[in-house]
């Protein structure tokens, strides 16, 4: 008997099917991934059955031979706490702010675990330093440490089975490889069944079992992961896998770059250490990057290697202990003396199109946001026309004014994100793994506008990525990070085909 099995499903919202007709079963040991573009309805069909969606499951999905549809949360409950474990997407949103790792994990466990069987369990899933994590809260850690802990909560309970709702999307190449590794070696110990939702069907062939390919709420085909990765026979698994970018990818033809722009020397940061550990952990140590103006630079490196610090600390949105950062040849001044002027130069967008977005406001409001405070000498004619403007850029409809953040797609939500980046006319664009949260679709229209906003506006950028191949699509020139350093640099082409540090030939081992 299958440890879980759906039959016919169907996910209601109000009088409309968004999945229809949906089957699979998952055996004890297996992976099955569930691989859709967004909006494909592949995170409905898995959380849905167990009470985890306002919507309204129809059909049959069972757990262990129980019919889970029709029971109420208070019936679901103890099921979910027992025999299921959850990965969910977002892993900031996921935990809770304002609880340190530590008691999370002791929560998710249920039996008052001891310190010691709490750092196990970070290091079970390869997160360093796993005693001083426990102290830490969520904002602390890098996105891929943050899904790092959603994983080890999840199993902490041993459960019979584990959803896994892109649980990799915030790591690099060679960690996603581990995560999917040690998820298959859980399965293979202990039997659990795991079924794996995922827009990357090229990512997870390698680690499943089967696929169940979902287009628009409806199984577009499904089999042998081998089989639907090496022949898919519909043309919306064909596409997800002519979308997906890769290192071997022809050149692209870029604009040439100009005078010198910004120019950080030396740029270190440190963070206090958490608990009663004195001291203070290096996060960026002496780092120097130059970039002109049209040029686009990579700053690539796994989970925790400091990449975003040292984008922050450049873009003056984070802290700097040591170091300089010049534009233009003039020093800038530290973050809490910068003008008006100063801060219209670097416009940021972030890695969850979301979470980056308020969500009582409006879009009108929220492109709007940065020329309240950076141009008050716009009138609000003049405000709102470089909103419309703004939003045209970035093709989306003007019909979208009008609308809030939950209403929006995640590549809607990005594009509005860029929009607010654009709408103050700013240099340089600091892009933090900008398209890591989408859909492979997705993500490969958002970098064929940004090639054209850099064509366009001769935009520079600095591009914080875990994907080598997204910085290949994108940009000039890489420089590479560990543990706070920069320990390799070049022109992307020539560090993809040759790279010299340990660290670098990891990544394009992993990303080929």
């Amino acid at each position: 008997m299958s440890v879980y099995a759906v039959d016919g499903l169907e996910v209601w919202r109000d009088d409309r099917a968004i999945v229809r007709g949906v089957s699979f079963a998952v055996d004890a040991g297996e992976c099955v991934a569930l691989v859709g573009g967004s909006g494909s309805g592949k995170s409905q069909t898995c959380l849905a059955p167990f009470g985890l969606s306002p919507l309204e499951p129809r059909g049959s999905a069972r757990l262990d031979g129980r019919e889970l549809i029709g029971l109420t949360e208070r019936e679901l409950r103890p099921l979910r706490g027992r025999d299921v474990g959850f990965v969910f997407q977002q892993p900031l949103t996921a935990l809770t702010p304002h609880l340190k790792i530590g008691r999370q994990l002791a929560e998710a466990h249920g039996r008052r675990p001891s310190r010691g069987a709490l750092a196990a369990m970070l290091e079970r899933v390869g997160l360093d330093h796993a005693d001083e994590r426990l102290d830490q809260y969520p904002h602390r850690l890098s996105g891929g440490q943050r899904q790092r802990v959603l994983i080890a909560a999840a199993i902490a309970h041993r459960p019979k089975l584990l959803v896994a709702d892109e649980p990799t999307s915030a790591l690099d190449a060679s960690l996603r490889h581990e995560i999917l590794a040690l998820l298959g070696r859980l399965r293979a110990e202990e039997g659990l069944a795991l079924l794996l939702v995922s827009h990357d069907l090229a990512a997870v062939a390698d680690h499943a079992d089967r696929v169940v390919v979902l287009d628009r709420g409806e199984v577009a085909e499904a089999g042998p992961a081998d089989a639907v990765l090496e022949r898919p026979h519909s043309d919306y698994a064909r596409a997800l896998l002519a979308a997906t970018p890769r290192i071997t990818d022809p050149a692209p033809v870029l604009p040439a770059p100009g005078p010198l722009l910004i120019e950080a020397r030396g740029v270190s940061v440190s963070f206090a250490r958490a608990g009663w550990r004195r001291g203070r952990i290096d996060a960026v140590a002496e780092a120097d990057i130059a970039i002109a103006e049209r040029e686009a630079v990579a700053l690539i490196g796994g989970s925790g290697s400091g990449k975003s610090t040292l984008g922050r600390a450049i873009a003056r949105l984070g802290p700097i202990d040591h170091g300089e950062v010049r534009w233009r040849g003039d020093p800038l001044p530290p973050r809490a003396r910068m003008t008006k002027a100063h801060r219209r130069l670097i416009q940021p967008v972030f890695q969850d199109p979301i979470a980056s977005l308020d969500p009582r406001w409006r879009v009108s409001d929220i492109v709007g946001e940065p020329i309240r405070h950076l141009r008050p000498d716009l009138s609000s004619r003049q405000r709102a026309d470089r909103v419309k403007a703004a939003l045209q850029e970035v093709e989306l409809p003007a019909t979208l004014a009008d609308s809030r953040p939950a209403e929006l797609s995640g590549g809607q939500a990005q594009r509005v994100a860029i929009a607010r980046a654009l709408v103050a006319d700013p240099a340089m664009l600091l892009l933090d793994e900008a398209t890591s949260a989408l859909d492979v679709l997705v993500a490969s229209h958002i970098l064929d506008l940004l090639a054209r906003l850099q064509h366009e506006r001769g935009l520079a950028i600095l591009l914080i990525t875990h994907e080598l191949a997204v910085a290949r699509a994108l940009c000039h020139r890489v420089a590479v990070m560990d543990g706070g350093r920069i320990v390799e640099e070049g022109r992307a082409a020539e560090v993809i085909s040759a790279p010299r540090h340990p660290v670098t030939q990891a990544l394009v081992a992993a990303s080929v």
